[in-house]
């Protein structure tokens, strides 16, 4: 973020010892469009089935295994440099399986039947130069990737550095997700789903789509080799796709979408399923950019904004201009501990309904606030970190405020999910589409700071949390609530969480 003109806002790894509630969790975006859902109407009340702060997406919260099933024999597919190792065989078992999903899904979306792709490739990138397999026309060696290659329909991973970390970091399922991304692709180009024309980010929602669709069905039971559940599990998914996100928006092979970009088309895919992968075209994808930052206005621009006292101060005059209350909540910034009789303190930064005071411990909040920094030999960063990481919370803390200035709860799931709502809310209104309007606030959103508040939503949740630190246990749900509140505004949130 920004002082005066754009400022960029990052999560951090630190995570604080939150409470959860015990079943907990939130919903689901339930359409493509932008704020649709599925429901009813009861007592002239829309309804939405994914409404239940208990359930995900419609599915009941678990807590079970997530990964390969035990006892169950591994896929027998013809792969090229299949090495058999551990990397491999969770590979093969994920294409075998995301074929047979497309088995029975492919023919209710579109003409003709479905067909399995033709050639399947591993490799080991740390390989020395010839030894090992070409894919798409290209050596292996040093290729630290995974991918569909539509010139002989083929799908192709490193199974010597990128899977290996990626299972490091987030779990055997983040292997699936990349894999069910890359055989969305392969869906879109037998289909004809995506023309030449259609740009590279439509055809990367879409695969992202697919993919979510996919994960629903395992998190259903329905695979045959793995399991998904709905807390850890699928937070572990999402972290994965974060962790692939566009790092760079100015660089001009940035094609895949920003972390809350691939977060959302993910979660469409995951609440709606692949029908719903299919609506997305350019412009869907650029209803939901709306005036979201998308690029800095000079290389040199990082978008990090230290986290001080001064610029503390200037994000609480920016607060009371996008989201008033009738008496803005006084800031202490000599520490989150304010000796609060009614709430609980949360680290780095509380709020005491009783004397409407937001306390800050700012150094620990800063702590947060730092960008991230990957060792030489790491792959894939586990959080995405920066100044809005700590922003944010900050901003969840004031809009509890709000919430006990409309008098509701703040001691509940539902609360939790609201924060995170109104928070999603506040940040959007930090980028304004009126140019006079953007001028008179005193903080403005950089392109990055949505990736920071998503990582850190997945990772500890504080932004999502009620009066006292409790959040609910699906990152789904917590990314879901503040991302209702990015593309709806406070109206939206109102609407939801009533």
């Amino acid at each position: 973020m920004m002082v005066g003109a754009r400022v960029d806002i990052d999560g951090s790894t630190r995570r604080g010892p939150l409470r959860t509630f015990g079943s907990a969790s939130l919903l689901a975006l339930a359409a493509v469009t932008v704020l649709s859902s599925c429901g009813s109407v009861i007592d002239g009340t829309a309804v939405s089935i994914y409404d239940d702060p208990f359930t995900v997406a419609g599915l009941p919260v678990t807590d079970g295994p997530s990964g390969p099933r035990p006892g169950v024999g591994h896929a027998q597919l013809d792969v090229v440099g299949f090495a058999g190792t551990e990397t491999d065989l969770l590979a093969a078992d994920a294409v075998d399986d995301i074929q047979k999903f497309w088995r029975t899904t492919y023919s209710t979306l579109f003409r003709g039947s479905f067909q399995p792709i033709r050639s399947l490739v591993s490799w080991d990138s740390s390989d020395e130069p010839g030894e090992g397999p070409i894919f798409c026309d290209e050596t292996t060696d040093g290729l630290a990737n995974a991918g569909y290659c539509s010139l002989d329909d083929s799908i192709g991973w490193d199974r010597g550095v990128l899977m290996p970390a990626m299972v490091d970091a987030f779990g055997p399922m983040s292997v699936v997700m990349v894999l069910a991304h890359e055989y969305g692709h392969a869906v879109q180009t037998q289909s004809g789903l995506i023309g030449d024309d259609d740009p590279t980010i439509v055809a990367e929602q879409q695969a992202d789509c697919f993919a979510g669709a996919f994960m629903r069905h395992v998190a259903e039971g329905d695979s045959t080799h793995f399991t998904l559940n709905t807390s850890d599990g699928l937070n572990d998914v999402l972290a994965a796709t974060v962790a692939v996100r566009d790092v760079d928006p100015n660089d001009p092979d940035s094609v895949h979408g920003s972390a809350f970009e691939r977060v959302t088309a993910a979660q469409i895919g995951f609440t709606d399923g692949a029908e719903s992968c299919t609506r997305i075209d350019e412009k869907e994808v650029e209803s939901r950019r709306s005036t979201l930052p998308r690029q800095f206005d000079s290389p040199l621009d990082t978008g990090e904004l230290p986290v001080t006292r001064d610029t503390l101060e200037q994000f609480a005059k920016t607060f009371e201009q996008v989201m008033p209350t009738d008496s803005p909540p006084t800031v202490d910034y000599s520490g989150a501990d304010t000796g609060c009789p009614d709430a609980d303190t949360t680290e780095p930064v509380s709020y005491c309904p009783s004397t409407d005071i937001i306390g800050i411990s700012v150094n620990a909040l800063a702590d947060r606030g730092r960008p991230t920094e990957m060792s030489d030999d790491a792959v894939v960063p586990v959080d995405v970190t920066g100044d809005y990481g700590a922003y944010v919370l900050f901003v969840s803390r004031y809009v509890l405020a709000v919430q006990k200035d409309a008098g509701h709860s703040l001691t509940d799931a539902r609360t939790a999910l609201r924060s995170a709502c109104l928070s999603g809310a506040v940040t959007a209104a930090l980028s304004p589409t009126d140019p006079t309007v953007a001028a008179g606030l005193a903080v403005t959103l950089s392109p990055g700071d949505l990736d920071e508040a998503v990582s850190g939503l997945l990772s500890d949740g504080l932004a999502a949390s009620d009066v006292d630190g409790r959040t609910v246990p699906s990152g789904f749900s917590r990314v879901d609530a503040f991302r209702w509140g990015v593309l709806g505004g406070k109206d939206a949130c109102d609407g939801r969480y009533r």
